[in-house]
């Protein structure tokens, strides 16, 4: 165990030391980000590049755990230690498996930050889309609180710059759902309501922080 948190911290630091010399990074709000390797909350970013989970791993400090497709895990062994050991664990997509969703709160309550790309794929032009309401029911069931970031690259500027901003912590009690899990239909209905509910207030989070981020650049995405 103490092996694994050496090798861990030893990934996480060779990671951050790469994005800092490749990239001139611009954070907004730093001030807002949780305390030195806290955990158990949820952090909720706009999906842009592969780059995305190492360069929050380049600004926030933690003991990250998050999705990634199952292919991933099948290009080589190496690879495969290699970002299991960063905390990614593996997703088939389309899948009704709920082994997933149970493993994101697993982590949730051993202390670990979850990362999740609430829109489910990349955006080719940098608009941010539809959340899916997997964020919510997540952090619903876990009970955590949810960290919103925006991560943009260098839009109109050098290739260089990576701009992160981080929003306000949404608190657990304000993305709490009652019922979402009930067998009555009347109440799933609405559960799945506030789910839609929940995601959509944490998308448009991550949208005024690309607007804080696109103000400071002069710049807009049509």
């Amino acid at each position: 165990m103490m092996l694994g948190n050496f090798f861990y911290r030893f990934l996480r630091g060779f990671v951050a030391l790469y994005f800092k010399a490749k990239y001139r990074i611009t954070v907004y709000n730093r001030e807002k980000l949780p305390k030195k390797y806290s955990g158990g909350y949820i952090i909720a970013c706009n999906h842009r590049s592969y780059s995305d989970p190492p360069a929050i791993a380049a600004v926030v400090k933690g003991r990250f755990s998050f999705m990634a497709k199952v292919e991933l895990f099948k290009k080589s062994r190496f690879f495969a230690f290699i970002i299991r050991m960063c905390g990614a664990f593996p997703v088939e997509r389309g899948s009704s498996d709920n082994s997933a969703i149970e493993r994101a709160i697993s982590d949730l309550k051993k202390g670990k930050v979850f990362v999740i790309f609430p829109e489910g794929t990349r955006s080719k032009d940098g608009t941010i889309g539809k959340g899916k309401s997997g964020v919510a029911l997540i952090a619903a069931t876990a009970g955590v609180s949810v960290l919103p970031v925006c991560i943009m690259y260098g839009l109109g500027g050098s290739p260089k710059n990576l701009d992160f901003a981080v929003g306000d912590m949404i608190p657990a009690d304000e993305v709490a759902v009652e019922g979402f899990n009930s067998k009555e239909p009347k109440e799933v209905g609405a559960g799945r309501r506030e789910l839609k509910r929940v995601s959509e207030r944490i998308m448009n989070s991550i949208r005024e922080l690309q607007g804080q981020i696109l103000e400071n650049r002069g710049e807009t995405i049509e």
